[in-house]
């Protein structure tokens, strides 16, 4: 399967199950687009420990924050107006 096809599956299976749950006021959708970040078979162990402490991870730095730093480290270039669509 594609990551392409995988990130559509998710974002529309996630976004009916929030909306039919009703988990908040209005309609869920996703932004267009997604980001992918592949790691070596090698760093497996870490990527589980991150996942496990994401929560108190993102006590320190934002989704956002943490998103840019990705980013930069591999040397993606981009556009800071194309990548999120902030709610007020």
């Amino acid at each position: 399967m594609s990551i392409s096809d995988l990130v559509r599956d998710i974002k529309n299976n996630s976004s009916n199950f929030i909306n039919e749950k009703k988990f908040i006021k209005g309609k869920f959708s996703w932004q267009e687009g997604y980001g992918a970040f592949s790691y070596a078979h090698s760093q497996v162990e870490n990527v589980y420990q991150y996942i496990a402490n994401q929560e108190e991870h993102h006590k320190k730095k934002t989704f956002q924050e943490e998103y840019f730093d990705f980013l930069q480290r591999f040397e993606i270039e981009y556009n800071e107006k194309y990548l999120f669509e902030w709610i007020d």
